[in-house]
């Protein structure tokens, strides 16, 4: 049976679960259990998305500014992988600082705008629209990285932007400035997705995420002294749960992408999707309508595409034709 290395694979925000560091052994391959992993980190990447928004309106107190839930997210997730760099004895090893300092700043920046746009407009909205990142990290890895991109990934790209077109609703009865954000949201991740490819392989997996939710955490801080307030004891818990589950999808990103092909895995992240629309309709009773199902429906039919055109060619995907963290970095 053919054994493969862990490839990294991108999701929105949500995100930004971030998975793009490879396992530096190899680890016996099991694809259910690597899509039940999958599935599992995008329960708790839309989770995420939920508590973003409880804490961006008045669920929980006084609406938190979204970048204040954003530091909260990065605080929370590095004390987390702390935690676990400690109990695996993991040393931190000559990072790549530039590209650490690049990655992470757009990161924050993807998961900044993620989570100030769910609290104006519906989760899969704001979900579907992050789905985008990887097609505008195959647009930036022409100029970037010098890629060559085929008339079928261009057709992808076709596909998924007029999904997102439809998703922004541009007419003047039913526009919602507010999907601009999650569309800003989708453009950093994807320029992310440039510092990751550099970055992916180079160092070990724990490294890469403690160095990341550091420096992230660091930008997050400094950019919210201006506009922090005092969380009620509700939002310092679901500030806690957010960083939480943040690590969690990550960690579990990590066991999955080492136990089978990204090209199987990837379409699973899809249920960041579904279950968003589900948290949405339960807690805060608001059901996708027609606009949602088709625009969301069109994006991921062109996610789906990359992934498919990867299948065919038998080749291992990279990070700019993986389907959507989610990461991430997330």
């Amino acid at each position: 049976m053919h054994r493969s290395t862990a490839q990294p694979l991108r999701l929105p925000l949500g995100a930004r679960c971030r998975t793009d560091c490879r396992m530096t052994h190899e680890t016996p391959q099991n694809p259910p259990l690597a899509a039940a992993l999958i599935l599992l980190a995008t329960v708790f990447i839309a989770g995420t998305t939920l508590l973003a928004k409880s804490l961006g309106t008045d669920v929980l107190g006084p609406p938190l500014h979204a970048l204040q839930i954003s530091q909260g997210r990065f605080v929370f997730a590095f004390m987390g992988i702390s935690a676990a760099v400690v109990v695996l004895r993991q040393k931190i090893h000559k990072p790549h600082w530039g590209l650490h300092i690049g990655r992470s700043t757009f990161g924050w920046g993807g998961v900044t705008l993620m989570f100030a746009s769910v609290a104006f407009i519906p989760l899969a909205d704001a979900t579907a629209i992050s789905f985008l990142n990887p097609v505008i990290g195959m647009m930036l890895a022409i100029p970037f990285l010098g890629e060559k991109v085929g008339p079928w990934r261009w057709l992808a790209a076709a596909i998924a932007l007029a999904g997102a077109m439809i998703l922004l609703r541009p007419t003047p009865e039913s526009f919602q400035p507010a999907a601009l954000l999650a569309l800003g949201a989708a453009l950093a991740m994807g320029a992310e997705l440039i510092f990751i490819k550099k970055l992916a392989g180079g160092e070990p997996p724990v490294q890469i995420l403690w160095v990341n939710n550091l420096i992230g955490m660091v930008i997050a801080s400094c950019a919210a002294l201006a506009v922090w307030q005092m969380p009620t004891a509700a939002q310092w818990g679901a500030l806690a749960a957010l960083g939480a589950l943040m690590a969690c999808a990550q960690a579990c990103f990590v066991n999955a992408m080492a136990r089978a092909d990204a090209s199987f895995v990837a379409p699973f992240a899809y249920g960041t999707l579904v279950f968003a629309a589900i948290y949405d309709a339960v807690i805060f009773g608001v059901v996708p309508d027609w606009v949602t199902i088709l625009g969301a429906g069109i994006i991921l039919s062109g996610a789906g595409l990359l992934a498919w055109r990867e299948s065919v060619n038998g080749k291992r995907p990279t990070v700019t034709e993986r389907l959507p963290r989610p990461e991430t970095e997330r």
